[in-house]
């Protein structure tokens, strides 16, 4: 037997939208990366990239478990004392609610060259809208794979 590997062609792309409004941030956060990595497909290779095109739409209305709202995001701007934070909670109600999402799925990723160019399948919107309606994506039911990947509003 040998083991197959995967060629660019292939690879077939599809068009993925999934609605975070309610969702818990790590466990969609968790099914976008698998999805963006393509480790839902039998022909998964780990050097190609095999994955989805993924949309999230309402990252805004994301849900955090617990004191996660609290917790903050750190960075630095490479001067010296130049250590920046903000809050889940301050970003979600900022200017640009959905760089928590991209935040997280980017950190299921691997940190290398190939995960770099898979992040740029994903779009991340915060509102209900969005511009690929010409791409047909289909629509992905995370709130009904498992109970636990909901919660309420607190």
């Amino acid at each position: 037997m040998k083991t197959y590997s995967a060629t660019p062609a292939d690879i077939e792309k599809k068009w993925i939208v999934i609605d975070a409004e309610g969702v818990v941030l790590g466990r969609l956060a968790s099914i976008v990366a698998t999805r963006l990595r393509g480790k839902h497909k039998p022909g998964f290779t780990p050097h190609m990239d095999c994955g989805d095109n993924v949309i999230v739409i309402n990252a805004d209305k994301v849900q955090l478990t617990g004191k996660k709202r609290d917790e903050h995001f750190y960075w630095h701007t490479g001067y010296p004392g130049g250590i920046k934070s903000r809050t889940k909670d301050q970003i979600l109600t900022g200017a640009h609610p959905e760089r928590v999402v991209t935040q997280a799925v980017k950190r299921m990723l691997p940190g290398n060259r190939l995960s770099r160019q898979i992040m740029g399948n994903l779009r991340v919107y915060a509102g209900a809208e969005h511009p690929h309606e010409a791409q047909q994506p289909e629509k992905l039911d995370v709130t009904a794979m498992n109970s636990k990947n909901t919660r309420m509003a607190t």
